[in-house]
């Protein structure tokens, strides 16, 4: 009977979910078809991705059946993306009708995406945007108010000659917060097509913007209590202090040519909710689930067009009688889940099923959150796949001349190493992945490791990347092995140890 109490004060704490208006926030990018410059025009591909109330009528509600189907969310000539500043006069009205891709009943919540080509002549730029209304009520700032969410396409050349691609920015819709706790919100931002600009994350505004006009509409500063907002991380802390209430989200990621430069060559929108909530002191457990593997947060994998990708999403729940009952997400289109699998006493499984086809060439996101038999939802765990790209793989070293330097006998004051590939390793933009060198005759024990997201002494040259020690750590007479992570860019036959 208690257990039974506390279950029906919790779900309480949680039944003020809204139904309300309809919108649940977006984003639009968008890249050339070939971006090195033919002729006086060029293709571009608009991407764009809605999420809306699954309940406010059937043309918005989506199920296991509808995605198997390939059908649709939204009504067809309902809304539109319209060009709103600049050369607009080659731009074509965009239907916001887009393919179901995700859904989720607790969160009442469905998601879809759409690509469209269209052609623009080079050197000219403007803004599209969605505008209509309304969000829903429930928000802590521009409740039932209506949403802009604008995106700026700039066909001019680089300076380096290409055409440019716009950054990719991916969420979940909806992300629970637990109230009166201060929250660190890291928004998974990327562009692995222009692998050295500079991108920038930056609050949408109402004026005095790239794009001439009102990014958020009444959603402009939406979060309640922000300290900061770095904008090379797109990592902001806030605290939503109202439980059972609702804050938006309006984003722009901007990427820069050079750190020097002023302009951005692009703006790509991103907007979506949090959830504040509320847990009862009279639960003895209130750990939320967590997405613990096979792959870190912020991981990045290339695929090939036309591969056969597996995914496997490992959920570990932390209180006894929890079960996870849902998988909110937001996956590319033709993604498919499993049922929830439980593996084992604590541990459930959702396997994701893919083909990439040629239209998802460059980087797909995936996010998802697990939810359980209590409403507690994990931390939104993101990953992005590079399609049309392989892996780069180690060049297996031979001894005395080959691809990893030195190896075999080295001297004492040896700064300098070097790996090849065989492609092109940049740096990536996750921290926390490592090159460790290990001591073999102390009980393998850590010499020193390196973090490739941000260490100045791992260097990137292309097919070579060296790893320079400040000062030399060797022993006269000890064995040294060296190992790479495999979260980065998911490097295959890294397991093999290269010796020195």
């Amino acid at each position: 009977m208690l257990i039974l109490r506390l279950l029906i004060i919790l779900l309480v704490g949680f039944s003020t979910i809204l139904h309300g208006s309809h919108f649940r926030g977006g984003t639009m990018t968008w890249r050339p078809w070939n971006n090195v410059p033919s002729g006086s025009a060029v293709t571009i591909q608009v991407r764009e991705r809605w999420s809306w109330n699954r309940t406010f009528n059937s043309y918005y509600n989506c199920d296991d059946t509808k995605i198997a189907a390939h059908g649709n969310v939204g009504q067809a000539g309902s809304y539109y993306v319209t060009c709103v500043d600049g050369n607009c006069g080659n731009w074509t009205k965009m239907d916001t009708l887009v393919n179901c891709t995700d859904y989720s009943v607790a969160l009442i919540v469905s998601s879809g995406e759409h690509y469209e080509n269209q052609t623009f002549p080079l050197n000219t730029s403007f803004s599209i945007a969605f505008s209509a209304s309304a969000w829903l009520l429930n928000l802590h700032k521009g409740g039932n108010q209506p949403w802009s969410v604008v995106c700026r396409i700039d066909t001019t050349i680089r300076p380096d000659g290409y055409i440019n691609t716009s950054p990719i920015a991916v969420s979940l819709p909806i992300i629970y917060k637990q109230v009166n706790i201060i929250q660190v919100h890291v928004v998974q931002m990327a562009d692995y097509v222009d692998k050295t600009d500079i991108l920038r994350c930056r609050w949408s505004t109402s004026s005095g913007n790239i794009n001439n006009v009102d990014e958020c509409s009444g959603t402009c500063n939406g979060i309640p209590n922000v300290s900061y907002l770095n904008e090379s991380t797109c990592t902001f802390e806030f605290e939503l202090t109202v439980a059972g209430q609702y804050a938006a989200v309006a984003l722009q990621i901007e990427d820069f040519y050079s750190s020097s430069s002023t302009t951005p060559m692009s703006s790509v929108p991103l907007q979506f909710l949090f959830y504040g909530y509320n847990l009862s002191s009279t639960l003895n457990c209130t750990t939320p689930p967590a997405i613990i593997g096979n792959l870190p947060n912020r991981a990045c994998i290339g695929v090939p067009i036309g591969s056969n990708v597996t995914e496997y999403i490992i959920v570990e729940i932390y209180c006894p009688g929890h079960a996870i009952v849902d998988l909110v997400s937001s996956v590319p289109t033709g993604m498919t889940k499993s049922t929830i699998i439980h593996s084992s006493p604590n541990i459930y499984e959702i396997i994701l099923s893919w083909i990439p086809i040629e239209a998802q060439y460059g980087p797909q996101a995936l996010c998802a959150g697990a939810i359980d038999n209590i409403q507690l939802q994990s931390n939104q765990w993101c990953m992005t796949y590079l399609v049309g790209f392989e892996s780069p793989a180690i060049i297996q070293p031979i001894l005395v001349q080959g691809s990893a330097s030195p190896i075999g006998t080295v001297f004492q004051n040896q700064t300098l190493f070097s790996i090849q590939t065989t492609m092109a390793v940049y740096r990536p933009t996750l921290n926390g992945t490592y090159i460790y060198f290990t001591d073999a005759t102390a009980n393998n024990t850590l010499v020193q490791k390196f973090d490739c997201g941000w260490d100045p002494n791992v260097i990137y040259t292309g097919y070579t990347t060296i790893i320079r020690f400040p000062v030399a750590p060797l022993i006269p007479g000890h064995f040294y092995y060296v190992t790479f992570d495999t979260v980065g860019s998911k490097i295959s036959n890294i397991v093999n140890r290269i010796y020195m």
